[in-house]
């Protein structure tokens, strides 16, 4: 991990195309700006472990393949 001291209005690059700017800084929190192309999705890491663990028990649910299984079948007859 590469871990970088910024002031408010710095910003680094991501390769070619992505910046991260410093915001601002408060007392325990920092606001960052991000600017990337439309295509690159941007997402929060708690929501990331979120939609993860998400897909996890969904898939280790029976009963949700048997329906997509039934669904399948009553398409193709």
């Amino acid at each position: 991990m590469l871990v970088l001291s910024r002031k408010a209005g710095e910003s680094v690059y991501i390769g070619n195309n992505i910046e991260v700017r410093v915001v601002s800084i408060s007392k325990d929190k920092v606001k960052l700006g991000f600017e990337a192309p439309r295509d690159i999705p941007l997402i929060r890491g708690e929501l990331r472990v979120a939609i993860i663990g998400a897909n996890i028990e969904a898939s280790k649910s029976p009963k949700d393949i048997t329906a997509l299984k039934n669904l399948s079948l009553k398409k193709i007859k």
